[in-house]
């Protein structure tokens, strides 16, 4: 089984959030990191270039297997990509009241903060928060 290609990095996340465009994705990144950090309380980890993550488990699938952040979140030029949200059951079946995304195999999508629900997000961290597959706990 391969090892996942995605690893945590020394890079330095306030950095990246306030380098990231359009302004939009800025704003919305170092809010998004002010709700993470809040509900996770722990430090964010750049992962790869481009995704700021909380926490790690030991991520099994088909192809692979290694590390992965319990939660993250990429403020992408599109779009922002939320991580490890509807992984769990409990997750899932809250995340249809997040309000206006769209979904991925692994990640929901969602162009602006105005269009969800920051208490269901909050909720859906603290889920994916909770995860029992954690080395670190």
């Amino acid at each position: 089984m391969a090892e996942i290609k995605t690893q945590p990095t020394a890079a330095d996340v306030s950095a990246f959030l306030e380098a990231a465009t359009p302004e939009r994705r800025r704003i919305d990144g170092l809010a998004l990191a002010g709700i993470f950090g809040e509900v996770t309380g722990a430090e964010p980890v750049m992962w790869g270039p481009s995704m700021v993550g909380y926490g790690t488990y030991r991520y099994r699938g088909a192809s692979s297997e290694g590390d992965w952040p319990r939660v993250a979140f990429s403020p992408r030029k599109a779009q922002l990509s939320l991580y490890g949200l509807k992984d769990l059951p409990e997750g899932a079946a809250l995340l249809p009241s997040l309000g206006t995304f769209t979904e991925g195999r692994g990640c929901v999508y969602v162009r602006k903060l105005d269009d969800i629900d920051l208490g269901v997000l909050r909720r859906l961290i603290a889920i994916a928060w909770d995860r029992d597959d954690d080395p670190e706990r």
